[in-house]
């Protein structure tokens, strides 16, 4: 062992035990009573049985263990952007798309373009760039990867500009935000405005983040730790002390975190949800333009002036199949083209054939040079699919390549369009767009809204 180390050689990990022991000790405080050392009683953690603490000391280490339950953030309201409360809508038993017989695939893609049929599938190319990003787009020193990110990037900030989304007393949130690359470039963007601040919701702890790197002084950057399923963008103080119109952004938001955070935007925020409502997530909503935003009357803690809509939505969708009919937004849509849970089940795997024709083509142009950072976002949002669902091996004789791809590019629109029409009935103009090209990004679709005239309050006189 190691001097000044624990003794206790780990069987498991074939190596010594690498805490400190006590003064005049062998072993560690967890190794010494196994060794006949330590007379005073160690027990398991009720906390994390996987550590074990003095049983004299347990009161002291229950309130310091990391394990211990960190108190919510004033934020946190569970499951409020969650969708369905139960189960009861989703089939108890789901066959695998490799173990449908052909008569029942057939009958899924039928029910699919008849489903598909009248709705705008040929989408509007709107490739566009921005000034903010002209600089690093030109320096050779980025690699084919970083430079994919930047075309994506500035094309996003193209369309916000478009839609006259850039602009004084803005507050930006970004849904899973990872390093906060997209809110940096906005802030680039932003950098004679005044009053703007940036809100970056991720619900893992991230390394390597940019926000901390901004220069402007009077741009404020805040992060929320915090799954959007339980976010609750009215109680976020920030947006409380200012009540600054919200746009929300995002870039390669994967399958239901784009559904949760429309419902976060669309419902929790704009309604002036407390939190305190029995199913403040499933509430409904009169398609009157005039009557999208609702208040709870009882509850005087908001002001039906404050509940104005959001003044933008920009959003590169992406992992179709990761989606759930849980939260899925477009729940009704389905429903009124004779569609349920078992078809998205189906149509969401499927959504995964438009690019599986195209991964090896993506591997390929994945190079050992390209860091880890750069490739993460291949790796996670464009090979998307699996030998079950997608490979030729199990669907080979029944469907070519490019009629997979063609389904499920087909699979994606259909579910857009569902996001699409719950826009619309809440009174937002909402468009897809591709923003990019493919050679670019598998995952090129931008979806974008912004309020009907109906919805934008009036100015004060």
């Amino acid at each position: 062992p190691v001097p000044g180390r624990c003794a206790y050689f780990v069987e498991r990990k074939k190596r010594f035990c690498k805490m400190t022991p006590g003064p005049g000790r062998r072993f560690c405080g967890e190794h010494g009573q196994q060794e006949g050392e330590n007379d005073r009683k160690r027990i398991p953690c009720p906390l994390d049985p996987k550590h074990t603490v003095y049983e004299d000391q347990l009161q002291k280490h229950l309130k310091k263990c990391n394990s211990r339950e960190k108190p919510k953030p004033v934020y946190f309201v569970q499951d409020i952007n969650a969708g369905l409360k139960d189960g009861a809508e989703i089939p108890e038993r789901q066959v695998p798309i490799s173990s449908l017989s052909k008569e029942g695939l057939e009958n899924l893609i039928t029910k699919l373009k008849k489903a598909s049929n009248g709705l705008e599938l040929c989408l509007k190319e709107q490739i566009l760039s921005h000034q903010a990003l002209q600089e690093a787009l030109s320096d050779p020193k980025n690699g084919e990867s970083a430079f994919k990110h930047l075309k994506q990037q500035a094309s996003i900030l193209g369309n916000m500009e478009k839609l006259h989304l850039l602009g004084p007393g803005r507050c930006f949130v970004e849904f899973g935000a990872g390093r906060g690359k997209l809110s940096h470039w906005v802030d680039a963007a932003l950098q004679n405005v005044e009053n703007v601040q940036f809100l970056l919701v991720e619900r893992a702890t991230t390394r390597f983040k940019v926000d901390g790197k901004h220069k402007r002084r009077d741009s404020i950057f805040e992060r929320l730790q915090v799954d959007i399923q339980h976010l609750c963008l009215k109680k976020v103080p920030i947006l409380e002390k200012k009540k600054l119109p919200v746009v929300g952004i995002g870039k390669h938001l994967c399958g239901a975190a784009t559904d949760l955070a429309l419902r976060c935007l669309v419902e929790s925020y704009t309604a002036c949800c407390d939190g305190e409502s029995e199913e403040p997530a499933t509430k409904r909503f009169r398609t009157d333009k005039t009557e999208v935003a609702s208040s709870n009357s009882a509850d005087n803690e908001c002001n039906k002036d404050d509940c104005k809509p959001v003044a933008g939505i920009v959003i590169a969708l992406c992992c179709h199949h990761k989606c759930d009919w849980t939260h899925y937004v477009g729940r009704e849509f389905f429903k009124s083209v004779g569609l349920g849970p078992l078809e998205f089940h189906y149509f969401q795997r499927m959504s995964s054939w438009a690019t599986c024709g195209m991964r090896e083509t993506t591997t390929r142009a994945s190079t050992s040079q390209e860091s880890e950072d750069e490739t993460n976002d291949t790796e996670e949002h464009e090979q998307t699919f699996s030998k079950t669902e997608g490979g030729s091996d199990i669907l080979q004789g029944i469907l070519t390549v490019e009629e997979r791809k063609e389904i499920g590019c087909l699979c994606k629109r259909l579910i857009d369009h569902g996001r699409i029409e719950y826009l619309q009935q809440r009174g937002y103009k909402a468009a897809l767009q591709y923003y990019t090209e493919s050679a670019v990004s598998l995952e090129n679709v931008l979806l974008t809204a912004v309020p009907s005239p109906s919805l934008i309050p009036e100015p004060t006189l």
